[in-house]
């Protein structure tokens, strides 16, 4: 096996797109990249074909990168599927990642891309989906067939479905949504509340500015505030894309405590975040889900090349990473 290793092996959304659909890869905040190759699905499918019956290698890039379930989830859907597949993880920042995949060698067929990757994943990028490219965030990378420059990875964005997912799984309303936090995972939380017919949009961050630039990156209509800040409107939803880490500290207006939390963090859970709304008494859910369900239409991708092409049995494919997901 060559390139560099893991350290422990291991219907159609709105706006989603097949690879044959897809747009020139995003610059880093969201524009189209100089020079970006337009691959088509005829060109993955050949190399999908030759790759089906044979073991590949898969993972997760990030930083921190210990606590990932990814390797457990996938794991367990590959089990399901039969596939000799195996997918672990390995510890990057963003300066290291252009150099990562020009050490891969041709048995890796994907990668799973966390923070602080995504939106490098996005520049990088060969080709994007439409997601990807409303976002300017790549959290999937996938393989396509090398030209005469060599190897060439085609970027998704597999949260804003995942996060849609997960709120929906959790009976909760989007209709009017405070984002807290300003960075890429930020991005995808806007985008998924308004997959879910949101009407009111806020985003909540330490830095205003940063809000400010996010909400015009994403056309408008997004009010902006700071931390602590009450929005002007009686909210329906709270998503934090805050690092678990740092978000016991930071200040919450009071209106917001009575809100629905969907924490995209969830490792410890309770995170310090939803902490403070169970001693409010209300009610907060882990983005464990949304690790589950993002990293389904990665497999999705993976196997079929289409975020939209379910995969055999996936009822039973989607249980056994849930199962997976919670197992320590």
């Amino acid at each position: 096996m060559t390139g560099p290793q893991p350290s422990d092996a291991a219907p159609r959304q709105p706006g989603e797109a097949a690879l044959g659909e897809s747009t020139p890869g995003a610059a880093r905040h969201g524009g189209p990249a100089q020079g970006a190759a337009e691959l088509g699905a005829a060109q993955y499918a050949a190399q999908l074909g030759a790759a089906q019956l044979g073991a590949a290698q898969l993972g997760v890039l990030g930083s921190p990168i210990s606590h990932s379930k990814s390797p457990a989830i996938h794991t367990a859907a590959y089990g399901v599927l039969g596939l000799p597949w195996q997918y672990g993880r390995t510890e990057l920042d963003a300066a290291g990642l252009e150099p990562f995949l020009a050490g891969l060698g041709p048995e890796w067929r994907g990668l799973s891309l966390t923070m602080p990757l995504k939106e490098e994943a996005a520049r990088l990028a060969a080709t994007v989906d439409p997601v990807a490219a409303a976002s300017g965030v790549v959290n999937t990378l996938v393989r396509v067939a090398p030209g005469e420059s060599g190897a060439a990875w085609a970027g998704f964005n597999t949260d804003v479905a995942g996060l849609a997912r997960a709120i929906q799984n959790a009976g909760l309303d989007a209709g009017a949504t405070v984002v807290l936090g300003a960075g890429a995972t930020a991005v995808s939380a806007v985008l998924a509340a308004r997959s879910l017919g949101a009407e009111r949009i806020a985003i909540a961050a330490r830095r205003p500015e940063a809000a400010q630039n996010l909400a015009t990156r994403l056309g408008g209509g997004i009010d902006v505030l700071a931390l602590g800040d009450a929005p002007g409107f009686a909210p329906s939803l709270v998503i934090s894309t805050l690092p678990g880490h740092v978000s016991g500290d930071v200040a919450i207006a009071d209106e917001l405590l009575s809100v629905p939390l969907f924490d995209v963090a969830y490792d410890p859970w309770p995170s310090p975040l939803a902490l403070r709304w169970d001693a409010a008494g209300a009610e907060s859910h882990a983005g464990l889900d949304m690790l589950v369900e993002q990293a389904l239409v990665q497999i999705r991708i993976f196997v079929n090349g289409d975020p939209d092409a379910p995969v055999a049995d996936e009822d039973t494919v989607l249980a056994a990473m849930r199962a997976a997901s919670v197992e320590r």
